[in-house]
């Protein structure tokens, strides 16, 4: 109990992108830039499919979600590391910790699963255009899309849970630019056999589901396109789905690249050392 309290009062020290004084005053100014376009356009698309009532449809009913979520993230993350980046305070409280790693795997996992729902919309729009209208109802989408935020919090809640349980001892610094999970299990100096299984197994359940779901619906969509005898007709009906599909690569493909390339090593550390402790603290 006294190791939890410590927990919850102490400070932690985000260590940003650069201690560098010109790269900070680059990476101040690239951010906000990035940061202002960013939230203009998704709220300009927002505003545009409100007021448009041609844009009603299922397709941009998800898409406004997939806006909050980025204003969201983004405004969870990026003003804090604006500000870190050009004090020399970066230290930011334990709830303000815990809140920016509960908005992101939130949010991450929202947005995951709302990318498969998308591409099951792909689905039925060019496979089953009659029924379009029956199956994607107002309610189902609706539905769907609470399904959607209801287990990106669930999960959230879960892990920032179990992570805030864990003892830091005397470590502050995270290695990271923000609150996420694997800097802070890394700082640990407990067990976190369950915090890094529990995030692998959540993690690889809703990534696999989501991913097995829109490579599931494509694979039809692709097969249904190959019949059509146009080719007005095939690239009329690809074309719907372009959107979509560079989003969900540019969303699996980072994550494949940093997350599964930079951590199957530790996936192997964790099932036989399951004592951390704070490497950077030590360096120090």
């Amino acid at each position: 109990m006294e190791e939890r309290n410590q927990t919850i009062s102490q400070r932690f020290i985000l260590l940003g992108l650069s201690n560098v004084p010109h790269l900070q005053v680059v990476y101040f100014t690239m951010l906000l830039i990035m940061y202002v376009l960013m939230v203009s356009g998704n709220l300009l698309l927002f505003i545009v499919v409100r007021i448009s009532p041609r844009l009603h449809s299922p397709m941009y009913f998800f898409l406004t979600n997939l806006s909050i979520i980025d204003i969201s993230l983004s405004s969870s993350i990026v003003p804090v590391l604006l500000m870190n980046t050009l004090t020399k305070d970066r230290s930011i409280s334990s709830l303000g910790c815990a809140t920016q790693m509960y908005v992101s795997i939130a949010l991450g996992a929202t947005e995951c699963i709302l990318l498969a729902v998308m591409a099951y919309d792909r689905f039925v729009a060019i496979c089953r255009p009659l029924h379009y209208n029956s199956i994607m109802s107002k309610m189902f989408c609706l539905n769907l899309s609470i399904g959607s935020w209801s287990v990106g919090f669930v999960n959230a809640f879960i892990q920032v849970s179990l992570t805030f349980q864990l003892p830091f001892c005397n470590c502050p610094y995270v290695n990271h630019y923000f609150c996420e999970v694997p800097a802070m299990v890394q700082m640990s100096c407990g067990d976190t056999f369950i915090n890094e299984l529990y995030t692998y197994v959540t993690g690889g359940i809703i990534a696999m589901f989501s991913f097995l779901l829109t490579l599931i619906s494509y694979v039809h969509i692709i097969f249904k396109i190959w019949k059509i005898n146009s080719a007005q007709g095939k690239q009329k009906s690809f074309s719907t789905c372009g959107s979509h599909l560079t989003v969900v690569t540019l969303y699996y493909g980072p994550i494949m690249f940093i997350y599964l390339r930079s951590h199957s090593k530790k996936i192997w550390v964790t099932l036989t050392k399951r004592t951390k402790w704070c490497p950077y603290c030590i360096q120090r």
